[in-house]
């Protein structure tokens, strides 16, 4: 069987499986916020510096970012590799993927990071 490193799961079953998974978090997060700011009566800057600063909302929302960037980094992958190196470039483009996908991986780092910070005031 062939493994491919730069995949986040271990094969296209496990990648669907996480990408799956992650998209019902999200979905659960964005119907939670939504209906937090229709429902909450006097919606403000109160209001919403209260919900976060509960440590389970900080850590509801850690999940969705480390949700986010699995989902999305899934989603890139299987958009380099499938349309970038094979469509465009025929399937001989390595290193051009390789750059792309070392480019994405750094974004995601630094998403991670700024968000845990903005979350946590590390």
């Amino acid at each position: 069987m062939v493994r491919t490193v730069t995949s986040f799961g271990r094969s296209g079953t496990f990648d669907w499986l996480y990408q799956r998974v992650t998209a019902v978090i999200l979905l659960a997060y964005v119907l939670f916020i939504v209906g937090f700011i229709f429902f909450t009566k006097d919606f403000g800057y109160q209001a919403w510096s209260e919900l976060f600063a509960q440590r389970w909302m900080r850590v509801f929302s850690l999940v969705a970012l480390l949700s986010t960037v699995i989902h999305a980094w899934i989603g890139l992958w299987s958009v380099v590799t499938d349309y970038i190196t094979n469509r465009v470039m025929g399937g001989k483009a390595t290193v051009l993927r390789l750059f792309v996908e070392v480019i994405l991986a750094a974004v995601a780092v630094l998403y991670t990071v700024w968000g845990i910070e903005i979350l946590w005031g590390v």
